[in-house]
C-alpha cells in the first residue's frame, strides 16, 4: 500500500459510522493522503450503507476476501481519492452510480436478403451463431452501437430502423443479465451483399437462413426469438423476457 493511501477501520462500538467515516476521510486528505480506503464484508450491510452516505465509491469486490465464523465471504472495496467531489450537487448520484447494479446492453440488427432469408454470423469466440451486432459501449445509444458493430463485423454502413424486439436476458454462461435490442436492418440488395467484408479473426463466415434453418446453430433463447420474429413480422417494438414476448 502506498504511503499516501490510508485504510480506515470503523470501531465496532461506533454509533454513527457514516459520520465517523466522513470525518476520518476528511482528516486523512487534509493530512496529505491521496487515497482513503475501506474494506467491508458482504454481510455488514449497515457499514456498507454508511460508506455510501460518507461519500465512498464502490470500486470492486475481493472474492472470499475474509474469513468469518460462518465461513469465507466477499469483501467490498470502497475508496475516496483526493479531489473527488462526493458532496456537491451530483455527489449522491456519483456514489450510487458506483454502487448500484449495472446491466449490459446488447444491440443486434436483423437483415434479410431478397429471398427473405436472415443474415447470421458464425463468430470465432463461441459456438452460437448470431445476428450482426454486439455489446454497446459505455454512454453509447443502442442504435448507434448496433450500427457501429455492423460496420465493424460486415463492413457495411447502415442506418437502422426501429427496434423489433427489446429482450431482457437472464444470466447465461458466466454473464450477468442484459438487455438486448434487435433493430430492423431492412433488406440487403445483391450488390450490398456482395460488398460485405467480414471482420478478420472475429467473423468466420456469414449465412443466409430461415429461422427454422438457423435454429440448430442458435442458443435456445435466440432461436425462440428469431422464430417469433419470422412468424409475426413485427413493425413496432415488442418487449421480451428470456426470449419470450410478454403476454
Amino acid at each position: 500500500m502506498s504511503e499516501r493511501t490510508v485504510r480506515l477501520e470503523v470501531p465496532p462500538q461506533e454509533s454513527d459510522p457514516a459520520a465517523y467515516l466522513r470525518a476520518a476521510w476528511h482528516q486523512a486528505v487534509e493530512e496529505g493522503a491521496e487515497r482513503v480506503e475501506l474494506l467491508v464484508g458482504t454481510s455488514d450491510t449497515h457499514l456498507r450503507h454508511a460508506a455510501h452516505r460518507a461519500g465512498f465509491l464502490h470500486e470492486g469486490v475481493l472474492r472470499t476476501g475474509r474469513t468469518t465464523a460462518a465461513g469465507s465471504e466477499d469483501v467490498h472495496l470502497y475508496a475516496i481519492v483526493a479531489g473527488d467531489d462526493h458532496e456537491g450537487p451530483g455527489g449522491f448520484s456519483h456514489v450510487m452510480n458506483a454502487a448500484l447494479p449495472r446491466t449490459r446492453v446488447i444491440a443486434h440488427a436483423l437483415f434479410r436478403d431478397t429471398s427473405d432469408r436472415m443474415l447470421l454470423l458464425q463468430v470465432s469466440y463461441k459456438n452460437d451463431w448470431e445476428l450482426p451486432g454486439g455489446i454497446v459501449e459505455r454512454h453509447e445509444p443502442p442504435r448507434v452501437g448496433a450500427e457501429r458493430e455492423v460496420l465493424e463485423e460486415i463492413g457495411l454502413e447502415r442506418v437502422l430502423g426501429q427496434p423489433l424486439v427489446v429482450d431482457w436476458l437472464p444470466p447465461y454462461l458466466g454473464w450477468d443479465d442484459a438487455v438486448e435490442f434487435i433493430f430492423d436492418g431492412g433488406v440487403l440488395l445483391p450488390h450490398e451483399v456482395e460488398a460485405m467484408r467480414l471482420a478478420a479473426g472475429e467473423i468466420v463466415s456469414a449465412h443466409w437462413l430461415t429461422a427454422a434453418e438457423a435454429a440448430p446453430r442458435l442458443s435456445p433463447l435466440a432461436a425462440r426469438r428469431l422464430r417469433w420474429i419470422d412468424e409475426v413480422r413485427p413493425t413496432t417494438a415488442t418487449y421480451f423476457e428470456d426470449g419470450r414476448p410478454l403476454r
